[in-house]
C-alpha cells in the first residue's frame, strides 16, 4: 500500500475537503490508515512536502538555471551566499569544472533583474566564471519517482491546453496558502479556508481556476529522492544540432526516468543545449539509461553531471517580502 500511496500522491493530491479519504477509497483502505502512513513517511523524511507546484513564469517571475565555477576551498562559503537569496530553490554541487549549479528566480517587481542579481552573486562568491542557462523550450517537468516498480520505461508527455487568466488579489491570497506544506489531518485545507474567510467551494473554485490556467502545474507530493530509494540523479547534457532540438527533446522527455527536459542556450565554453534530468536507484542505472538515450537519439557529444552535495532544495515562496529585503541589503 505504501508504494502505491506514494506514487499516487506524487501524481496528484486531491483538492477536496477530505483528500486522504479520497486516496483511501482509491486504495481500498481507511482514511486513518492513510493518515498514519503519511505521517510516518513525513517523520522519516521520505515525504518532503505536499503543496501546489506553480509555473514561475506564469506568475511573472524571471528564472534561469545558473552554473558557477568556484575554487574547491571556497565551495561551502559560496553555496551559503547563493542559498541566502530567496529566489534560489535548488542548489547542488556537481562533478564538473562548473561545480555549483542552482536555479535562480527574481520577483516581477525586481529592481535589479535576473542578470544583475546573478552578477552580484558572482562577485559575492568570488566565482571564476558563470553560465546563465534560461529555458528556451520546455518538453517536460514532472518529478514522479516510480515507487511501485510498475511504471513503463516510456510515457507519452501530454501538453495541456490552458485558459488565460488575470490574477486578482484573491488569486494571490489563495496562492500564498496553496504553496504551504499541508498538515497531515483529515481536513488539511481547513486552516487556509478559515484564514482567508472562504468556504470550501469558493477556495477550491479558485484553486481549480489556477490549475486550469496552468498557473498551478499540479498539487502533489515531492519526495526526498535519496530517502525514497532513488540514490542517483544525473543532469545529462547534450549537444544537439539546432534543427533537431525539438524532435530529440520530445523523444528524451518520453523516458519515465527523465523528470525535467529543456532546450537551453549554448556558449563557446558550454556546447550543450539540451538538458535531461535522469533519476534512478543507482548510478549504474542512470548510466545505462543515458547510454540508451544516446543510442536512440544518435547523439555522441554529451555529458553526465552527478550531484554530490545538495546545498538547498525547497519550493520557491512566491509573493514573499524576502525578495525585496535581499535587494535592499545589497
Amino acid at each position: 500500500m505504501q508504494d502505491e500511496l506514494l506514487y499516487q500522491m506524487q501524481n496528484a493530491f486531491p483538492m477536496t475537503q477530505r483528500p486522504f479519504k479520497e486516496i483511501a477509497d482509491a486504495l481500498s483502505t481507511t482514511e486513518e490508515e492513510v493518515l498514519s502512513t503519511v505521517q510516518k513517511l513525513k517523520d522519516e523524511k521520505i515525504i518532503r512536502q505536499t503543496s501546489a507546484i506553480f509555473d514561475t513564469k506564469r506568475l511573472g517571475y524571471k528564472s534561469s538555471l545558473v552554473a558557477f565555477k568556484v575554487t574547491e576551498d571556497n565551495i561551502d562559503e559560496a553555496a551559503q551566499t547563493i542559498n541566502a537569496h530567496p529566489g534560489v530553490s535548488h542548489n547542488y554541487l556537481r562533478n564538473h569544472d562548473y561545480n555549483i549549479w542552482f536555479t535562480m528566480a527574481v520577483a516581477p517587481d525586481s529592481k535589479l533583474g535576473l542578470e544583475k542579481t546573478i552578477e552580484i552573486l558572482k562577485e559575492q562568491t568570488g566565482a571564476d566564471d558563470a553560465i546563465i542557462l534560461p529555458t528556451l523550450k520546455m518538453f517536460k517537468i514532472s518529478v514522479k519517482m516510480d515507487t511501485t516498480g510498475k511504471r513503463a520505461k516510456k510515457e507519452k508527455v501530454k501538453k495541456a491546453a490552458h485558459k488565460e487568466i488575470e490574477l486578482t488579489p484573491q488569486h494571490i491570497a489563495v496562492i500564498k496558502e496553496l504553496q504551504k506544506d499541508i498538515t497531515v489531518t483529515s481536513e488539511p485545507y481547513k486552516e487556509a479556508t478559515e484564514k482567508l474567510g472562504m468556504d470550501y467551494d469558493a477556495f477550491f473554485t479558485i484553486a481549480n481556476e489556477l490549475k486550469e490556467s496552468g498557473v498551478m502545474r499540479r498539487f502533489a507530493t515531492i519526495l526526498n529522492h535519496r530517502k525514497a530509494g532513488f540514490g542517483a540523479n544525473a543532469m545529462s547534457v547534450w549537444s544537439v544540432p539546432e534543427e533537431k532540438g525539438e524532435e530529440i527533446g520530445r523523444q528524451m522527455a518520453e523516458f519515465s526516468a527523465v523528470s525535467h527536459c529543456y532546450l537551453r542556450p549554448s556558449y563557446p565554453n558550454w556546447p550543450y543545449n539540451l538538458f535531461a534530468m535522469v533519476h534512478a536507484k543507482t548510478q549504474e542505472e542512470c548510466d545505462t539509461l543515458i547510454e540508451e538515450m544516446a543510442k536512440e537519439s544518435g547523439l555522441s557529444e554529451y555529458g553526465k553531471l552527478y550531484s554530490t552535495v545538495e546545498f538547498k532544495k525547497q519550493r520557491l515562496v512566491y509573493f514573499d517580502d524576502a525578495f525585496k529585503e535581499w535587494e535592499e541589503s545589497v
